[in-house]
């Protein structure tokens, strides 16, 4: 699935080897993520374990950002496990799940195409027409599991004129299905700042779908 220049630069032993021997991960395939990072500080290969894991997740989010076209959602992914093994000795080894971590990283990369996502985002926005009205409130309590692939204009619409980190942290939650803690892993802020800004930034979308506040009959 990643094939471009990024993942040619020889630089990744376990890459190479994990294409090679597709999934099968030998007796470390049932570790933490956290054990095959610890793993792969004596034995680089062991990381392999978490590219064949997180790989086509994290391609499919840079997809759902970026789309297919250009090939960013490949250069995204080859360069999020580069980062991440070059930085693996980092990593806190008390949390067992690398998905925070790796999103956090991707979401890094996603942003210097942000002018290529809100081109994307305004071009579905002007596909096809708006929704109607009495579709709009089913459209907002959507938003947080809508794909791109079946994003609806008004919607599209609506997230191009979010900030770029406004979209970040909706879309970790919405389509990464991030939870709160893991969000604020990814962003590495509190766990209770995700909460008040994704209160904020849904607040935003319903105004920019205009649709009432929440609670509001």
């Amino acid at each position: 699935m990643v094939s471009t220049a990024a993942t040619e630069q020889g630089t990744r032993p376990w890459s190479r080897r994990a294409a090679a021997r597709g999934l099968q991960a030998g007796p470390g395939e049932n570790a933490t993520d956290a054990g095959l990072i610890r793993a792969s500080l004596a034995d680089p290969d062991e990381f392999a374990g978490v590219f064949d894991r997180h790989s086509d997740e994290i391609h499919a989010y840079a997809s759902r950002r970026l789309g297919l076209d250009h090939g960013h959602a490949d250069d995204v992914t080859a360069e999020t496990f580069l980062v991440a093994f070059r930085k693996r000795h980092r990593y806190d080894l008390d949390r067992p799940d690398a998905r925070p971590w790796l999103y956090g990283i991707a979401g890094n990369l996603i942003s210097g195409h942000r002018r290529s996502e809100v081109r994307r985002l305004k071009a579905l926005a002007r596909t096809a027409g708006g929704a109607e009205t009495h579709e709009l409130h089913e459209e907002e309590r959507s938003a947080e599991r809508a794909s791109a692939a079946a994003l609806r204009p008004v919607l599209a619409a609506a997230l191009a004129r979010l900030s770029a980190a406004e979209r970040e942290l909706l879309l970790l939650v919405a389509w990464a299905d991030l939870t709160y803690e893991e969000t604020a892993q990814a962003l590495k802020i509190p766990a209770g700042t995700v909460r008040s800004r994704l209160h904020r930034i849904r607040a935003k979308l319903r105004r920019h779908l205009d649709l009432p506040e929440e609670g509001t009959p």
